[in-house]
């Protein structure tokens, strides 16, 4: 009985410890996150505006600058499965870090999930 007390928690570390952000810094696709055609998909209707939150705070500028961001809306209605109505509408957030001189508007859509990548012009924390 001892032994299954230690392998849980071990288990329970790894488990916890995965991640769905890639480290690419390496993204090359200009039109991820930029486009209403390409979102960023964070996943979990329930928690949808918090993951949105969760990914734009785990974003800094290019050389680890501290970024700014503010929803301006949602927009472009498409179907998926992952919403209780069958159709979801993408956030729009204008984005933009210190030294910048512009902001650019990211598409989240909080309701599919992928591989989370950092769009062109920013890494992650």
């Amino acid at each position: 009985m001892k032994r299954l007390f230690l392998i849980i928690p071990f288990y329970m570390v790894i488990s916890c410890s995965t991640t769905k952000m890639s480290e690419s810094m390496d993204n090359t696709d200009s039109s991820y996150g930029y486009t209403k055609s390409n979102p960023i998909k964070v996943g979990g209707y329930n928690d949808g505006p918090l993951n949105e939150r969760k990914f734009l705070n785990s974003l800094s500028g290019p050389n680890g600058e501290s970024l700014w961001y503010e929803r301006t809306g949602s927009c472009c209605q498409f179907k998926t499965k992952n919403s209780p109505f069958g159709m979801g509408m993408l956030d729009a957030y204008r984005v933009t870090y210190t030294g910048k001189n512009d902001t650019v508007t990211l598409y989240l859509n909080m309701y599919d999930k992928d591989n989370l990548k950092t769009p062109v012009g920013f890494k992650f924390k």
